[in-house]
C-alpha cells in the first residue's frame, strides 16, 4: 500500500518520530498550560533551570540584547541563552505575549522535534533509495536513538537533533551556489539559538560541505559564503545574549570534575546497552553521568553490521566529494574521545593539553555528545550500502525488522523514562509552605540567596517563591556562570551585611554560617529580624517595623 501512495511516506515518517515522544511523554506535556511535569523532581534540574528562565524572561521587558534576562541571576550578567530555555522559542514566545501566554513550551518542543526527525530522517533515506517502507523504517530507527531520547527526557533544547539531520541533508546533497550559502546561514543562525553544542557540530559540517565546494567547485560566492554564514552565527548569538557572559564559558557547576577529557566518549560506548537495553548488557563505562547514552540500540546496531556486510559483498571507495565531511565527522569523534581514552571503562590520559587548550575545549566539555553526527552518519550509510546491495524492497523489509527489534530492546529505558513524568501534577509543586513566604513576598521586592554561587544550596526552592512572587533573584542555576561577577557579588553582599546598610526592599537567606554571623552582628533586632522558614535562614530587614496592616 505504501508502495502504491508514496506521497503517504514523509507523513508517516514525521508520524514515527512523533510517535517516539508520545511513548516517552504521553499528552499530558504537549498542554502548555501543564507546567507539573517539568518541576516534579525525576528529570532533573535542567527543566526547572529552562522554566526559571524563562518564567522570568516572558515577563521582562526588552532589553539590548534581545535575550537579557537580568532579574533572573541579579548582577551575573544572565541571558535567556544561558538558562538553557531554546532561546529560538523563548525569543517568539516573548514577541507574541500579547496574544497568547505560554507557560510552557517544553512539550510541543518536543513533539515538533520527533516530527522534524521523522521527517529529515526520511529525506536523508531518500538519497539511498526511493523505497517508501525503506525511507519511513530508516527515519524512525533515527528517531528512536537513546541519545535522543535521553535529551528529551532532561537536558530538552539537545532534543533538537532534526538540526544535525538537517545538516548532514545539506553536506550530502550536491547544493551549491547562493541558493545553498543561504540554506546553511539560516540552519546555523536557527540552530545557534538552540544550544551551543548543536551549533558547534553543525558548524563542523557546513565547514566540510564549503571545503567540498571549494575543493571540487571553486566558486567565487565561497569566499562571501566563509565570512557570511559565520556572521548570521555570531548574529544569532548576540540576540540570544551569549555576549553577555564576559567569562566562564569553561565553567559551570561542578566544573572542577568537569574538565574537558572527564566526560569522554568510550569506544564501547555505541555497545554499551546500560540502563536502555533489554536484550544487551550493561558494560562498564567511565562513570560520568552522559555515559551509556550512545547506545545505538540493537537495531542499530544490526544496521550497522548489515551495512558491513553490504560493503563486503559490493566493496565500494568512499567518493571523493565525502572526503570532507568524512574528516570532519572523524575530527569530532577525535574530540568526542579526548586525550582520556577509555574501553569499557579503563584507561587513562594519553598525553596532557595546555592549559589554554583545555580552557577552550572546556567550552563544550561534555565531549561525548560531540560524536552524534557520527552516529547518524554511520546509520545512514548502512541504509545506503545496504539498499545498493540488496535493493530497496528488500532494505525496506530488513529496517522494518530492525526498527521493531529496537523497539523491543529499548523498552526499559523507555518505560524509565516514562515514569519520570507519569502521574506528575499538572500545576506548580510547592516547594515553601511555612507562612513566613508569602507574608514577606508582600513586604518585600527581590530576594538575595547568601553567598552567591551558580547552583548554591536551596537555589531551586528559593527561586521558585522568587519566580512565582515576581521577584528578581540571584539564587539561580545557568549552564554557564561569570566566575569573577559571582565573586564581586559575594564581596559585596558581605560588605552589605557587615555594613547593615541593607539594600531596600530585599529579603536576604543566609546560606553559611559566616553570613549569619554577619548580619547579627549589624542588624537591629527592634527593627529587623533573622528567622528560620523550612529551614532556611533569612534575613528580614525592616520586618519588625512594617505597618501593622501587613502583620
Amino acid at each position: 500500500m505504501i508502495a502504491h501512495k508514496a506521497w503517504l511516506g514523509a507523513p508517516l515518517a514525521a508520524l514515527a518520530g512523533a510517535a517516539v515522544v508520545l511513548a516517552v511523554f504521553g499528552l499530558g506535556p504537549l498542554n502548555p498550560q501543564n507546567q507539573g511535569w517539568l518541576l516534579a523532581g525525576p528529570l532533573g534540574p535542567d527543566p526547572v533551570q529552562l522554566w526559571l528562565g524563562w518564567s522570568y524572561f516572558r515577563h521582562n521587558p526588552w532589553l539590548l540584547p534581545p535575550g537579557a534576562n537580568p532579574d533572573y541571576g541579579m548582577e551575573l550578567g544572565t541571558a535567556i541563552y544561558f538558562a538553557d530555555a531554546i532561546p529560538l522559542l523563548a525569543l517568539v514566545f516573548k514577541a507574541l505575549r500579547g496574544l497568547v501566554e505560554v507557560p510552557q513550551y517544553v512539550g510541543p518542543w518536543l513533539l515538533a522535534c520527533g516530527l522534524l526527525q521523522g521527517f529529515l530522517g526520511w529525506r536523508l533515506a531518500g538519497l539511498a533509495t526511493r523505497n517508501p517502507l525503506a525511507r519511513i523504517c530508516g527515519a524512525g530507527l533515527l528517531a528512536l536513538q537513546p541519545m535522543l531520547i535521553n535529551r528529551m527526557a532532561g537536558h530538552t533544547p539537545l532534543a533538537g537533533q532534526w538540526t544535525l539531520l538537517a545538516a548532514l541533508l545539506l553536506a550530502l546533497g550536491r547544493g551549491h551556489g547562493a541558493g545553498q550559502a543561504l540554506r546553511w546561514a539560516l540552519l546555523l543562525a536557527v540552530t545557534a539559538l538552540i544550544h551551543s553544542y548543536l551549533i558547534a557540530m553543525a558548524m563542523a559540517l557546513w565547514a566540510a560541505d564549503w571545503l567540498r565546494r571549494a575543493w571540487l567547485e571553486r566558486r567565487r560566492i565561497l569566499l562571501a559564503e566563509a565570512f557570511g554564514v559565520p556572521l548570521a552565527v555570531v548574529a544569532a548569538l548576540w540576540t540570544g545574549g551569549f555576549f553577555l557572559l564576559r567569562g566562564g564559558y569553561d565553567a559551570g557547576p561542578g566544573h572542577d570534575a568537569g574538565r574537558y577529557g572527564t566526560w569522554n566518549f568510550d569506544l564501547l560506548a555505541f555497545f554499551d546497552g546500560g540502563l536502555w537495553s533489554g536484550l544487551l548488557p550493561d558494560l562498564p563505562d567511565p562513570g560520568h553521568w552522559e555515559a551509556g547514552s550512545s547506545y545505538l540500540g540493537l537495531g542499530g546496531l544490526l544496521l550497522l553490521a548489515a551495512g558491513l556486510v553490504a560493503l563486503w559483498r559490493r566493496p565500494r571507495p568512499l567518493p571523493r566529494r565525502l572526503w570532507p565531511l568524512a574528516g570532519a565527522l572523524l575530527a569530532l569523534l577525535a574530540f568526542a574521545i579526548t586525550p582520556h581514552v577509555t574501553v569499557g571503562g579503563r584507561g587513562g590520559e594519553l598525553f596532557t593539553l595546555p592549559d589554554r587548550v583545555l580552557a577552550v575545549a572546556g567550552m563544550l566539555r561534555n565531549a561525548e555528545r560531540m560524536v552524534w553526527p557520527l552516529a547518524y552518519a554511520l546509520m545512514l550509510g548502512a541504509i545506503a550500502l545496504a539498499a545498493r546491495a540488496w535493493g530497496g524492497r528488500r532494505t525496506g523489509w530488513l529496517l522494518l525488522g530492525l526498527l521493531a527489534l529496537q523497539w523491543i530492546d529499548l523498552q526499559p529505558g523507555i518505560e524509565r523514562r516514562h515514569s519520570f513524568v507519569a502521574g506528575a501534577p499538572a500545576g506548580v509543586p510547592q516547594r515553601l509552605f511555612d507562612p513566613f513566604w508569602p507574608e514577606a513576598a508582600r513586604v518585600y521586592a527581590q530576594v538575595r540567596a547568601v553567598p552567591a554561587a551558580n547552583m548554591g544550596e536551596g537555589w531551586e526552592s528559593i527561586a521558585r517563591f522568587a519566580a512565582q512572587a515576581g521577584m528578581p533573584t540571584d539564587s539561580v542555576y545557568m549552564a554557564r556562570v561569570d566566575e569573577g561577577r559571582a565573586a564581586a557579588l559575594r564581596a559585596k553582599m558581605a560588605e552589605v551585611l557587615r555594613s547593615g546598610a541593607y539594600e531596600p526592599g530585599t529579603l536576604y537567606i543566609l546560606r553559611d554560617a559566616e553570613s549569619l554571623a554577619l548580619a547579627r552582628a549589624s542588624h537591629d533586632p527592634a527593627r529587623d529580624a533573622i528567622l528560620e522558614a523550612d529551614g532556611y535562614r533569612v534575613l528580614a530587614p525592616g520586618w519588625q517595623a512594617r505597618p501593622l496592616a501587613q502583620r
